[in-house]
């Protein structure tokens, strides 16, 4: 492990979170898998262990540590093999918590933030609508203020715990006629009446509850508007930067474990009287992978070093997610035909992670998208800057 960003401690910190993984959650991933649901006393391990508070304050309950043990924790989790149960914790702990550290009142962060430490509460993002997509300005969804109250009515889709989390953090328009300059940001709880969700039957990530959610007339208490009316739309861009990047160690990582897979199987696997490692073509394709991959981790590692900083890396998150995303694909494809026949069987960790690894270039901004914002940073000069 490179000594340039990783300490001692940091490495600890992976032995100990690898084990927990193997023991608690490793022997559960199959059932998990088949149900599409992960038992709830998994996140209660999970927040007990800290695992939830690696980035938050002290004060939470968290340990407010530097951005490599998340790194760390990105990591580790792609190699239980299953994407869905990787994306629900992530979810969980830098898509919605993230958004109640960073703009969530005191009163919000003792109930909501310090119980999604502990685990007690699971919490998803609301942002993406059936009719939206990528295009955050273009939402329908409305919180209209009545008297000391919002209601909200409208719909989200491809949520990540969009059907079992407790709270949901939803983004809404609040003055319509502003744009993307009238969206702000509401703590909503699961319970709460004219919140509905329907789970969705996806091709991977198949253990997370990816949920559409429907939202009738449902009253929000103004006491649960995240920061400013009518800035969500900066607080949503604010923390892209962060949700690509991790979307693109997550990409590195799930890499280089097919990698290890594979080689280790072509070294047990006989053809022609000798393992395939030593058919050069094989070899070669090998060498190829790895070395993409390489280059990604090592991008990956310089732009989290920067984010943990404090500088705002949106160019270079969206960078990594494009390029590691797509390097990943091609790494689930080419270690899938390594295999053979056998890497075509369910039995082996190969064709799922060739279903989980497709999401990469879609969820959090596609790659089109990604590539257009780009184009616009460095052919148009254009700067974004971190919400005021």
């Amino acid at each position: 492990m490179s000594t340039t960003y990783f300490t001692e401690e940091h490495d600890l910190f992976r032995a100990s979170l690898r084990d927990f993984l193997q023991k608690e959650v490793a022997p559960h991933i199959e059932a998990w898998e088949a149900s599409g649901t992960i038992d709830r006393s998994i996140w209660g391990k999970m927040g007990e262990m800290g695992f939830f508070g690696i980035a938050y304050p002290e004060a939470y309950g968290g340990m407010g540590l530097d951005f490599f043990y998340t790194v760390i924790f990105l990591e580790e989790l792609q190699r239980v093999q299953s994407g869905g149960f990787a994306a629900a914790m992530w979810a969980h702990a830098y898509l919605a918590m993230t958004h109640l550290n960073a703009e969530g009142n005191e009163e919000q962060k003792q109930h909501y933030l310090a119980k999604s430490i502990t685990g007690e509460m699971i919490g998803c993002l609301c942002v993406t609508e059936p009719f939206g997509g990528s295009d955050v300005s273009g939402m329908r969804s409305t919180a209209v203020k009545q008297g000391d109250h919002y209601i909200l009515n409208g719909s989200k889709t491809f949520i990540t715990n969009g059907v079992y989390s407790d709270y949901l953090i939803v983004a809404a328009k609040t003055d319509p006629s502003l744009g993307n300059k009238g969206i702000s940001m509401f703590i909503v709880d699961r319970d709460w009446d004219g919140v509905a969700a329907t789970k969705l039957d996806k091709l991977g990530w198949r253990a997370s509850d990816t949920g559409e959610i429907s939202f009738t007339d449902v009253k929000i208490p103004a006491t649960h508007l995240l920061a400013e009316e009518n800035k969500g739309f900066q607080y949503i861009m604010q923390h892209f930067a962060s949700e690509r990047l991790i979307m693109g160690i997550n990409a590195h990582a799930r890499s280089e474990w097919a990698i290890e897979y594979t080689i280790q199987y072509m070294k047990d696997r006989k053809a022609f009287g000798k393992s395939i490692s030593e058919f050069q073509a094989l070899r070669h394709k090998i060498a190829q992978l790895a070395s993409e991959v390489e280059v990604c981790k090592t991008f990956n590692y310089a732009i989290a070093k920067r984010l943990g900083d404090g500088e705002y890396v949106v160019k270079e998150a969206s960078m990594s997610k494009l390029i590691s995303t797509k390097i990943a694909d091609e790494v689930a494809y080419d270690c899938l035909q390594m295999l053979g026949g056998y890497g075509y069987m369910e039995e082996y960790p190969m064709a799922r992670l060739l279903r989980d690894s497709r999401l990469g270039p879609i969820g959090g901004g596609t790659s089109e998208i990604l590539r257009e914002i780009i184009a616009k940073m460095v052919i148009d000069g254009k700067q974004y800057k971190p919400a005021t």
